[in-house]
């Protein structure tokens, strides 16, 4: 079947030729929305896009205009985009008030000591880092993410994430230090 008749089929609510654009474009959409998340998503994430995609052909074939392109241009466009979107959400949902106490005591860097001046030298310190300190650091002890993963996402080698680490440590150790007056 070509590309029209699918989509004619589709309009009239034919089941079977949506099974076959899935069995058909399944694996393509994955990779196309897979690339996107990759470092990112969750398998669950592709899974939804490709889904999403299915879904967005069959309540709106008529967007799909055969004159503009092949379908399966088209949807590797729609995957796309879905998967842009997801990865949008999914940064949101990552970024993390440096204010939150449990960010605190996960980074152990107080010492116990939890007082509100303390606090606010500490988000100011966290964000006087130089990048990308600042994400290593966040990555390490928010996200309690390893090294190796810290260094493969940011195309670093594991001893200049460690290095970092180390270093960023002793700025904010100091720099508490100097606001206690210790």
């Amino acid at each position: 079947m070509n590309d029209e008749k699918v989509i004619s089929a589709i309009r009239n609510r034919d089941e079977i030729a949506i099974s076959e654009v899935i069995t058909r474009y399944s694996r393509l959409l994955w990779k196309t929305a897979g690339a996107v998340l990759n470092q990112i998503g969750s398998v669950q994430d592709i899974e939804e896009c490709v889904a999403d995609t299915f879904i967005c052909l069959w309540e709106h074939p008529d967007r799909y205009d055969p004159r503009r392109g092949k379908l399966k241009t088209w949807l590797s466009i729609v995957a796309r985009t879905q998967a842009v979107n997801r990865c949008r959400e999914i940064t949101k949902r990552r970024i993390v008030s440096l204010d939150d106490a449990s960010f605190l005591y996960q980074a152990d860097i107080l010492d116990g000591v939890l007082q509100q001046e303390a606090q606010h030298k500490l988000t100011a310190s966290i964000n006087a880092l130089e990048e990308p300190a600042r994400e290593i650091l966040i990555r390490r002890y928010y996200y309690e993410q390893k090294p190796k993963e810290i260094a493969r996402a940011l195309h670093m080698n594991v001893k200049q994430v460690n290095n970092s680490l180390y270093r960023a440590k002793c700025r904010l150790r100091q720099a508490i230090s100097e606001e206690m007056g210790v």
